[in-house]
């Protein structure tokens, strides 16, 4: 543990140097944040469950219980994070700025650092044009964030991550703006024949490709949309011992929205997902065809459609509402050997009432979820049959003093 808090410390005293000597600006921020939750049962989640995507379907041991009936609990406080923001020197009409940003949600199992890069970016401007360029949010996810009090902010129906990244855009933050960008994985990855790895993107050889278009006022009210395309490899080499060139490909096609007046908000998001499994959703593919000598195979994704509403109100008190949908509709042609995350769930919903308490630097949260997932037997396409569902109730509070 010193070792890294002398990493981070070193770390600090380096930017200041550095600015003194450039003479750049900074100025740091983060926060330091206790979260709290309690589930009846067990989940498919993620960074020791402060996410949690999905209840687990019923497992009996030889007793006929059910195993994944167990509650679970946990109090951490790895979201944490320090940042600083450096505005550079000008060159001409472009000017230069970056942002450094950690967080302590690095492995938490003793086979690692705690310490995780949450941003790193670098930007040039020149009037309303941005090139960007390092790890910051998937335009998918930071298209448009939903304000819930857990650390889950509205996943699976929500994509969610930050990625290192290409990014040139136009905003013009009266009307509109329109940004392409190359992405590439970092934390995660796509799920695949070995699990979850981005090596599966490394070798398709051609980077996720992200367009967006929005227009917006300078009140908070937007109206936008993202085209995301997105091509893997799964394999290198079959069974067989052959060398083989798969792929699978995807769009997943996004629509989203935000109304604010005074106190009120209200937002939404829908989205058609084709195997976007890198991010905290769920997707995935299976086998449409396989070469019976050199066993080289075909693919196709499985189609998702995952929507999310947030309502809120107030500003000292501030409460609302979130409600989350997904519906599988399986392929479009025959699959066999599904590889995803959900894949046996037909369909998904969360209804989420919270409330939070604002003073200066310090915010107070509570928020209770219902989520059911209906699981079945997948079809010749895929699609889900002959469903059941099951049912998570999961209390959440957080105390979160901001600097």
């Amino acid at each position: 543990m010193y070792r890294y808090l002398l990493t981070l410390a070193s770390l600090m005293t380096f930017l200041m140097t550095f600015a003194q000597e450039s003479g750049s600006r900074f100025s740091f921020y983060g926060q330091v944040r206790n979260d709290f939750y309690y589930q009846n049962r067990q989940a498919q989640e993620s960074s020791e469950g402060f996410v949690m995507l999905f209840p687990l379907d019923k497992v009996y041991d030889e007793t006929g219980k059910d195993i994944n009936r167990a509650s679970s609990a946990n109090l951490f406080n790895f979201h944490t994070s320090l940042g600083v923001n450096i505005t550079g020197p000008t060159f001409g009409k472009v000017s230069t700025s970056g942002t450094l940003e950690i967080d302590f949600r690095g492995s938490l199992n003793g086979s690692g650092g705690i310490l995780r890069l949450r941003n790193a970016v670098m930007r040039f401007r020149w009037g309303n044009w941005w090139l960007s360029m390092g790890q910051l949010g998937h335009d998918l996810g930071h298209s448009l964030y939903n304000e819930t009090v857990s650390l889950n902010v509205g996943a699976p129906y929500q994509p969610t991550g930050r990625v290192p990244q290409i990014k040139i855009q136009y905003n013009d933050p009266a009307k509109y703006l329109v940004a392409f960008s190359l992405l590439w994985q970092a934390q995660g990855g796509s799920i695949g024949p070995n699990g979850r790895s981005r090596e599966y993107l490394r070798n398709s050889g051609i980077p996720e490709m992200s367009l967006k278009a929005e227009i917006h006022n300078t009140e908070g009210s937007v109206l936008g949309t993202v085209i995301h395309f997105a091509s893997i490899r799964p394999r290198l080499e079959s069974d067989e011992g052959y060398k083989v060139d798969e792929r699978v490909s995807g769009f997943n096609l996004q629509l989203y929205g935000r109304y604010r007046k005074g106190l009120f908000t209200v937002a939404g998001k829908t989205m058609l997902n084709q195997n976007f499994t890198q991010s905290n959703t769920l997707g995935g593919y299976g086998v449409t065809s396989k070469d019976p000598v050199t066993g080289e195979q075909q693919y196709a994704p499985l189609r998702f459609w995952q929507n999310w509403v947030n309502v809120l109100y107030g500003r000292k008190w501030r409460g609302g509402f979130f409600g989350g949908y997904i519906k599988n509709f399986g392929a479009s042609e025959p699959v066999t050997g599904l590889i995803g995350t959900g894949t046996n769930i037909d369909q998904m919903f969360t209804i989420s009432a919270m409330l939070n308490y604002n003073i200066p630097n310090w915010r107070f949260g509570f928020e209770y979820s219902l989520t059911e997932a209906f699981y079945g037997t997948n079809d010749a396409y895929g699609k889900v049959r002959n469903t059941h569902g099951i049912v998570n109730h999961r209390p959440y509070a957080t105390v979160m003093f901001m600097f």
